[in-house]
């Protein structure tokens, strides 16, 4: 149990009274939501069994009330279905609260639940269904039964890769708050779980519970201004923490352990150029078991006390390296040091020593990936213009040529034959990286359009002003969104594809 979600208040209680007496008896109603595993409350257990899933969820309804089962079941399927509009949470919501209102009470017959929920899973393969849709429900909907009802449940969107939540003026705030204070809550918590719902739930919920808190006692104040002023840099750490850990975790939701280990590693590659391999690989695992351990823990301070442990190991071990590292490791908030560090820009490519290639026997022996993992590392350090969603087909590309031939009777003979085209679609691939994306790093955003404009008039002289406008344009938002630190990966990888275009001349190209 943990005591950020142990401690939450439904905020239409904090939010219900514009008088603030009448405010602060609210306050001291408000109940605890009070349970052990707040994810389920919205989802069908794994475990098999009817009489199972019930007795969780009533357990829960009836531990938590009303008020905050509903206002969690907000937030989970929020965070469930990002890209979810309101109105279609708003449906989902309404239905299980029924359901449990319904069913979860003493002396009603356990078929009650069976039933209404063997509903609400017909309601949801309906084609007209008013809730959040999903490419996977028509499959779902082909099977019956608890099947069914569990195959839906296990139904989510992929994390946010561009925030919609634009945050409000004081005065928005207060005037959405005291028009309907109830409304204005259900929105809030439905609009930041949805852009911030890769956050660890304990932080997403602590976050809410704070930012509505924050509302219902300024918009109340006789100096507004003045206390959201203080609010903001009391509750400064916390939006922090919600901020980063749903960056990393989003990025660890897509990548998995693995993957995000060679992330990190290019990350501070690319930053801190002149750290070594070894200085910075440690640091990597460390980082991707933070992630592990923290995205979906349900521990309160998991999140806040690993990565502020890692804060100080990544400064320990850095901060020597590099001036404005080091600036960022002088700050007295261990969570504001790596945020720090996180935004710093990548560095200008140093003078290195030509890179070794690891050799076809050494990539089918037993740290064969590793020895990859430290190639694309040199790679990313001689190149810093050349983001890491561009390194990241690299990996692919590398591991699976590892993979496909290690295992094989002749494993070198595999890789000595396939490896020459992975090269040669490599260095194609990496050059018209640093086209796109070098010139976009070293100019003004102004003088870069500019660049364009003149590069597609000689390449297309027959070109009309509109088209080439267009393609200006059109290059211009994908350098701005994926020539950056930190550019959404999903997004990037269908851009990149589209920008580059093959790499090779054969029927199957290895880097795709």
């Amino acid at each position: 149990m943990t005591s950020s979600i142990k401690s939450f208040k439904h905020p239409s209680l904090l939010l219900s009274k514009a008088d603030k007496c009448e405010c602060n008896a609210a306050k001291r109603q408000m109940r605890r939501l009070d349970h052990s595993s707040p994810t389920s409350s919205l989802n069908y257990s794994n475990e098999d069994g009817r009489d199972y899933v019930r007795d969780k969820i009533c357990g829960e309804f009836n531990t938590m009330g009303k008020d905050n089962f509903r206002t969690l079941a907000i937030i989970l399927n929020s965070k469930k279905f990002s890209n979810a509009t309101f109105e279609e949470i708003s449906h989902l919501v309404k239905e299980v609260v029924f359901l449990a209102e319904t069913c979860c009470v003493k002396g009603v017959h356990p078929s009650c639940y069976e039933t209404g929920s063997s509903a609400l899973s017909a309601k949801s393969c309906d084609e007209n269904s008013p809730y959040p849709d999903h490419p996977g429900i028509a499959a779902c909907c082909t099977q019956q039964g608890l099947e069914r009802k569990l195959c839906l449940a296990a139904l989510h969107q992929p994390p946010k890769e561009f925030p919609t939540y634009m945050k409000p003026s004081n005065e928005e705030l207060c005037e959405a708050f005291k028009k309907d204070p109830q409304d204005f809550a259900d929105r809030f918590a439905h609009e930041y779980s949805s852009n911030y719902g890769q956050a660890p739930l304990p932080v997403l919920v602590g976050s809410i519970k704070s930012y509505l808190s924050m509302v219902g006692t300024c918009c109340i104040s006789p100096s507004p201004t003045v206390c959201f002023l203080k609010e903001r840099l009391e509750r400064k750490t916390l939006s922090i923490l919600t901020t980063m850990s749903n960056r990393i975790c989003s990025r660890y939701a897509v990548y998995g352990k693995e993957k995000s280990k060679f992330s990190t590693l290019t990350m501070f590659a690319q930053k801190i150029p002149s750290a070594s391999f070894e200085d910075i690989s440690p640091l990597a695992e460390d980082s991707a078991e933070v992630f592990s351990k923290c995205c979906n823990s349900m521990t309160e301070d998991c999140m806040l006390k690993e990565l502020s442990e890692l804060t100080t190991k990544i400064c320990t071990k850095l901060s020597s390296k590099d001036e404005k590292f080091s600036d960022c490791c002088n700050g007295k908030n261990l969570l504001e040091n790596y945020f720090c560090m996180y935004s710093l820009q990548p560095a200008k490519s140093p003078q290195l020593p030509e890179l070794q290639r690891p050799t076809d026997e050494q990539l089918c022996t037993g740290d064969g990936s590793h020895q990859m993992d430290r190639f694309i590392f040199e790679k990313a350090r001689r190149q810093t213009s050349i983001p890491e969603v561009f390194l990241s087909k690299v990996y692919d590309a590398t591991h699976n040529l590892i993979n496909g031939c290690c295992p094989a009777a002749d494993s070198i003979a595999c890789v000595s034959s396939k490896r020459p085209q992975l090269r040669g679609e490599i260095f194609k691939f990496l050059a018209k990286a640093n086209e796109l994306c070098g010139e976009y790093n070293d100019l003004t955003f102004l003088k870069f359009k500019q660049r364009l404009k003149e590069s597609f008039s000689k390449t297309m002289p027959d070109a009309t002003p509109a088209s080439l406008a267009e393609l200006v344009e059109q290059r211009a938002n994908f350098t701005s969104t994926c020539c950056i630190m930190n550019a959404p990966p999903l997004y990037c990888s269908v851009k990149i594809n589209t920008e580059v275009g093959h790499t090779c001349d054969h029927d199957s190209c290895m880097l795709i």
